[in-house]
């Protein structure tokens, strides 16, 4: 018959446990620098976290899920993979990325965009104290930068993180021009399509029942917001690209959820570019927002396919 088990030796036992490192605590990817989350401030100096920058750390990592694959791929036979992220911010995602991947792949190239300058000056500053030398950060627009001289001709990945409004159709338009193996987008707030839905609300309402979806101000802009993210991914299957839409973290997390992502196949589908159109036309907005997704408005006699 076995002793009975000795409280106080076991408490000692116990007691001997190693504590779990910082990284575990949190939960980090393994090889992610701590040093350089407490550059970004999302640890503390004394290496603890906040729950909103737990929040933000979560989303950046299921991110970095998603986009990590791509670039795996894209490595391949020795390529450089190049990649823009418009509406940079502080760049966490650009760090955080060239921390756990473009570090150790030796090669590649990450380009920050973003419109406030005070940001733009910390990235390069953050960036030459880690050495992080394959990281450029421009001042400029999303819209601007398609033609800027600072970048190649050729983009392979895009992504934009809660691009507000139209920002994410110029991320769109960007990779379109950059001719972009891959897009990984978060959007975030929409108003441009909620404000040409008030403008013609009371002609659509006499012209058809489905109007009523977008009679009150709420219905508009969450609408607005839903059908600007289907009309996007609508474009970029009629632009050659296979379309992927998921959440990107738990609700609770972030209300702007919703995680498009696009890899190109060359494979340009024209229903999407039908459907896409129709849609417009049902919703009496083919005039003011044909051309944002590469539409020509008809006139009479005149179907125009994907500009």
């Amino acid at each position: 018959m076995n002793a009975p088990r000795n409280p106080r030796a076991a408490g000692k036992q116990a007691a001997k446990a190693p504590a779990p490192s910082p990284a575990e605590q949190l939960d980090l990817r393994p090889g992610q620098s701590l040093e350089l989350l407490k550059e970004l401030h999302i640890l503390t100096r004394e290496g603890r976290i906040n729950q909103d920058s737990r929040r933000k750390l979560k989303q950046v990592y299921h991110l970095f899920n998603f986009i990590e694959p791509l670039l795996a791929e894209l490595s391949t036979d020795g390529h450089a993979p190049s990649l823009a992220d418009h509406g940079a911010g502080k760049s966490y995602l650009g760090f955080i990325l060239y921390d756990l991947y473009f570090k150790a792949l030796g090669q590649g190239h990450i380009y920050g965009i973003e419109t406030r300058g005070e940001l733009v000056a910390r990235s390069r500053a953050l960036a030459g104290q880690l050495g992080f030398a394959r990281m450029s950060f421009l001042n400029l627009s999303v819209a601007e930068s398609a033609d800027a001289a600072e970048l190649p001709a050729q983009i392979d990945v895009v992504t934009a993180l809660h691009a507000c409004d139209t920002a994410t159709d110029d991320a769109i338009a960007f990779g379109l021009q950059k001719r972009a193996r891959a897009m990984v987008l978060v959007p975030c707030c929409q108003a441009e399509m909620a404000a040409c839905l008030r403008q013609g609300k009371a002609l659509q309402l006499a012209r058809t029942p489905l109007a009523e979806l977008w009679r009150h101000p709420l219905h508009t802009r969450e609408l607005g917001s839903q059908v600007t993210n289907v009309l996007r991914c609508l474009y970029l299957e009629a632009s050659g690209y296979q379309v992927t839409v998921t959440e990107l973290v738990g609700w609770e997390h972030s209300m702007k959820n919703e995680l498009i992502i696009a890899r190109y196949t060359g494979q340009k589908k024209r229903s999407a570019a039908e459907r896409l159109r129709a849609i417009l036309r049902e919703m009496g907005l083919e005039q003011a927002m044909a051309a944002r997704f590469g539409l020509q408005a008809e006139t009479a006699g005149n179907a125009s396919a994907v500009v």
